[in-house]
């Protein structure tokens, strides 16, 4: 398959590019300048330069501002906001205006459609929450309706806290854990729904071929954790210590609205349509994925 994969450069998009080359597909990626070469955007300009003689099988968008990379002041609210409202609208209207129209349009979102409630449990069938990061989601997938409503099978990926050594929450814990000098955040009890980096793009590669799979999917492991549970598994894996938490007033204070929102709340999130559509979990328990995405890293 022609497999066009926006934010191919990131976390996520360099593993899935990865997958998806190793297995024959030619994946093509979109570079951000405006030099005005051919596979070349500019999003925040609503710019973008594809070659027309290229039928694509598939469109993957994994842009957006980095959201746990900076204190979220209210310009830093507004990019990671803004950069993905433009790269979906972009991509979406774009699509579904080539003469041939891509089979699917995979669409990054987040389980922060959920909003804070740690005592119940969502699904893809839960209607959404409040706060910043809900907010975010639902205009997030809604910038992605033109391709919807011109009959591209599109798949909105509600993505959970992904557990790699080379970025996101996992890569700025090592360093404490590997000390002796991690453990839990605050009191320990918010929950974290979670998803090896490896499980993940191996979820996205299931969600290309099924074409009857569309809307929301969660891309989460099926055993959500408390902060507590987390920090003593990794612990464990890493043959450390970890009981030293971190208070909530020490995230506020470092951190501002991003820690209190990021690392102090949460919802247990289940995969119910992965799980019914029969997706085989790798990494379903979290002390073998670590030690898959550890291990991997070491290599």
């Amino acid at each position: 398959m022609k497999i066009l994969i926006s934010g191919a450069t990131g976390l996520v998009g360099t593993a899935l590019h990865r997958l998806l080359s190793d297995q024959g597909h030619q994946v093509i990626t979109l570079k951000r300048n405006d030099s005005g070469a051919p596979l070349t955007w500019q999003p925040d300009k609503g710019q973008i330069r594809l070659d027309p003689e290229t039928a694509l099988d598939g469109v993957i968008n994994l842009s957006g501002a980095n959201i746990g990379e900076k204190r979220w002041s209210p310009a830093r609210k507004a990019l990671i906001l803004q950069s993905r409202l433009d790269s979906t609208r972009l991509l979406a209207n774009t699509l579904i205006s080539m003469a041939v129209k891509p089979k699917f349009f995979l669409s990054a979102s987040a389980i922060g459609y959920y909003g804070d409630a740690p005592g119940t449990v969502a699904t893809e069938s839960s209607g959404p929450g409040s706060g910043f990061l809900a907010d975010i989601a639902k205009a997030w997938e809604q910038a992605a309706q033109p391709a919807i409503d011109a009959g591209v099978r599109t798949v909105l990926m509600r993505t959970g806290v992904v557990l790699s050594p080379r970025g996101g929450a996992l890569q700025q814990m090592l360093p404490a854990f590997r000390l002796g000098l991690g453990g839990p955040i605050g009191n320990g009890g918010q929950i974290l729904s979670w998803v090896s980096l490896h499980e993940l793009v191996n979820m996205i590669r299931f969600l290309i071929d099924r074409d009857d799979i569309g809307g929301p999917v969660n891309l989460v492991a099926p055993g959500a954790v408390t902060s507590r549970e987390f920090a003593a598994v990794l612990g464990r894996v890493l043959k450390r210590p970890a009981f030293l938490p971190l208070p909530a007033f020490m995230v506020k204070l470092l951190f501002g609205e991003m820690g209190q929102t990021l690392l102090l709340s949460g919802i247990r999130v289940e995969p119910a349509r992965l799980q019914q559509a029969g997706y085989t979990f790798l990494d379903a328990d979290l002390a073998g994925a670590l030690k898959v995405e550890l291990t991997s890293d070491a290599g």
